[in-house]
């Protein structure tokens, strides 16, 4: 029964992120990474900073926590859903 409503609720989400011409992840509010090399990571959809120092965030999210490991890392720019992390970034890992 649980995976039948899954499987609707993913319909459902499919058929209006087509209807609007929109992608899927937008509509679920799931996040979004962009990375730009080893030096900025920018994160859509965040819920906040669970924990944050010069070598490692992390971050929540409605799909885990975003693990980020570096050195010299910083917030370059942070709002209630964006997130900008600037330094040297070795690993970037989901932690369920």
């Amino acid at each position: 029964m649980e995976r039948n409503r899954k499987e609707r609720e993913g319909g459902v989400l499919n058929t209006v992120a087509e209807l609007f011409d929109l992608p899927a992840d937008v509509i679920a509010g799931l996040p979004r990474l962009e990375m730009v090399g080893h030096r900025q990571l920018y994160l859509e959809h965040h819920t906040g900073i669970l924990a944050y120092s010069e070598t490692g965030i992390d971050v929540n999210t409605a799909a885990g926590v975003l693990r980020v490991r570096g050195e010299r890392l910083s917030l370059l720019a942070m709002t209630a859903e964006e997130l900008r992390i600037g330094g040297h970034i070795s690993a970037v890992e989901w932690v369920e």
